[in-house]
């Protein structure tokens, strides 16, 4: 149970929902975790967010596969057409140009190995599951339970504004090009984000599918917000590095 789990109980408006999820924003994303915090304050080591770079990646890689499964359950062309776009801005025409290409290029600039990273084998084992349920909630729920996980596109324009210039400012081996990553995202996820939020507000119009949307925005922080959990828990001040994950004091 949480503060949301009975926000729709007596039934919603499409304005009171959308204010409802956009609470869930303010109180649950991750750019209130500590560990962003840190980020932008300089305070991490360079071996911390090499670390965040590689984990993040496996993030960053299963997103053109989530949202695959989003379009398995889609019936409507004109939604498949509107959706394929995310598949389109991640993989680009020959799977090696879009999002997940910058962000390998963000993770090399950073010092990694780029088949270190692809490999995923030095990722935090918390890391994989929580990707993997992520992956497993938009293949199993419903197409409007696993539109409405991607609502965190919402925060993603601030927590972006936070980071970027903050990164940039802190970090004296970090330049626009090793970013590059987040140069497209404000409106690319902002345009994603306004779809999906039409598509909810449309289609969420019963208490039980109002509920059902709020709880897999609940779910999508909770995942975001677990991945920093495990890198703090890995590499922070008193941390423990798992058996075979990445470990910035080896060679």
């Amino acid at each position: 149970m949480n503060e949301f789990s009975a926000a729709a109980r007596d039934g919603l408006t499409p304005d009171a929902l959308e204010n409802v999820l956009r609470e869930i924003g303010l109180s649950r994303y991750h750019n209130r975790h500590p560990l962003h915090h840190k980020m932008i304050s300089g305070a991490l080591s360079k071996g911390q967010l090499q670390a965040w770079a590689l984990n993040r990646y496996c993030y960053q890689a299963v997103i053109p596969r989530k949202d695959a499964m989003i379009l398995s359950h889609a019936e409507d062309p004109a939604f498949r057409a509107e959706w394929r776009k995310r598949i389109e801005d991640h993989d680009s025409d020959d799977g090696w140009n879009g999002g997940i290409a910058r962000w390998l290029k963000l993770a090399t600039g950073l010092g990694l190995d780029r088949d270190l990273v692809i490999s995923q084998r030095g990722a935090l084992p918390a890391t994989r599951f929580a990707v993997g349920a992520y992956l497993s909630f938009c293949t199993d729920r419903s197409l409007l339970e696993a539109v409405a996980s991607s609502l965190t596109e919402l925060f993603s324009p601030v927590i972006i504004s936070e980071r970027v210039p903050a990164m940039l400012a802190q970090y004296d081996y970090i330049n626009e090009d090793i970013l590059e990553y987040f140069k497209p995202r404000p409106v690319q996820a902002s345009r994603d984000a306004d779809y999906a939020l039409a598509y909810v507000r449309q289609h969420a119009n019963t208490p039980e599918k109002q509920q059902a949307v709020i709880d897999a925005l609940v779910f999508k922080c909770d995942i975001l917000w677990a991945m920093l959990d495990a890198l703090e828990q890995a590499y922070g001040e008193h941390g423990h590095i798992p058996p075979g994950a990445f470990d910035p004091k080896q060679p």
